[in-house]
């Protein structure tokens, strides 16, 4: 770093996002992206018109897209709010709704991004650790006092709150945002999106990263009451505007309309799930039991890192944290089924040597 980096940012812990290597050509199952491509007619909406309308500024209110985005969800198109990507509106989130009177409130295990997004804007926060299954107990975030965060289906686990657990939350910080970060939510777990008509506190987010096979074209949307999506609207204007580019949002929009195609996708992700885990169980592993396009498992035989490099150098990309609590596991894509029987007979070659 520089000597001209202000100050307040030089002992800052980056998020360290996963491996995106050129070296070699891998099965990517690290970065919990889809196996799948957008469909058809996402391909075809970026058209040669389109790219030629670069030279104009994207609409700053995303009008189109936020109207079909409200009619799927069945909400209006007030309570909905686009942005580049869900990272970034977990980052205005902690602008508007956390300070030094409401500090943020998330689990000790989740992504790791929203650490990072307290300090970078000197919030003060509190990380409450997991039950010692990992799952996340209600009870835990019950009068928080503060911004509440957390990932359902929760990251990297996997394991997620019932819908009545997720109120449970909700009802109990009645003077507090509660945001439910659904970023997994499509592959198996109960969105929180119909409970934003009954609670003005509930903030609820996705993403187009996963389910909807547009992680490159960082698109990202909230569902919430008008004077939450107000508020990130007015941290927007005050940063970006224009920050959903064109060719996202014509592309968004198709997707959009083609949401069968998409949550077919989903169940062949859920079939590969369930494969693979019962065949790593077979293995002796310990598999959690995910909602999420992602396994996380452990065995007794090979340590997390161990498996991990090695499985590196057979051509195969996982996630592995250095986390003390959960240092003996890997987080695991699911990819295709053709991925997955891959993975295992990898793993299998691996565990005889």
């Amino acid at each position: 770093m520089s000597k001209f980096l202000n100050s307040k940012y030089k002992s800052l812990e980056v998020y360290t996002p996963g491996e995106q290597p050129q070296d070699k050509k891998y099965i990517k199952l690290n970065t919990n992206e889809s196996p799948y491509p957008p469909s058809k007619k996402v391909v075809e909406a970026v058209s040669v018109a389109e790219i030629e309308n670069l030279r104009l500024y994207s609409d700053p209110e995303c009008k189109r897209l936020r109207g079909a985005i409200a009619e799927l969800y069945g909400v209006e198109a007030e309570n909905v709010y686009l942005s580049n990507g869900s990272d970034d509106i977990l980052n205005f989130a902690f602008m508007a709704f956390a300070s030094d009177n409401s500090p943020a409130v998330f689990p000790e295990i989740s992504y790791g991004f929203y650490k990072v997004f307290a300090e970078l804007h000197g919030i003060p926060y509190k990380r409450i650790p997991l039950c010692e299954d990992f799952s996340i107990s209600p009870s835990d975030y019950y009068n928080a006092n503060g911004l509440v965060v957390i990932a359902n289906p929760n990251a990297p686990t996997g394991l997620a709150l019932t819908l009545s657990e997720v109120e449970s939350i909700v009802a109990s910080n009645p003077e507090n945002v509660v945001l439910i970060d659904e970023a997994y939510v499509d592959f198996g777990a109960e969105s929180a999106v119909a409970l934003t008509k009954k609670y003005k506190n509930l903030l609820v987010v996705q993403t187009f990263s996963k389910s909807r096979s547009m992680a490159g074209a960082r698109l990202g949307f909230a569902i919430a009451d008008k004077g939450l999506i107000d508020d990130l609207n007015r941290i927007k204007y005050s940063t970006n505007p224009y920050n959903v580019n064109r060719l996202t949002l014509v592309a968004g929009e198709a997707a959009i309309k083609e949401n069968g195609y998409y949550l077919e996708n989903c169940k062949k992700v859920m079939d590969a799930r369930a494969y693979a885990k019962a065949e790593l169980e077979a293995l002796g592993f310990l598999v959690l039991d995910s909602k999420a396009n992602f396994l996380f498992a452990k065995s007794n035989r090979i340590g997390g890192e161990e498996l991990y490099l090695k499985l590196k150098e057979n051509g195969i990309l996982v996630r592995h944290f250095k986390d003390e609590k959960i240092k003996d596991y890997n987080r695991i894509t699911v990819g295709t089924k053709e991925d997955m029987r891959i993975l295992v007979d990898t793993v299998k070659k691996l565990l005889e040597e």
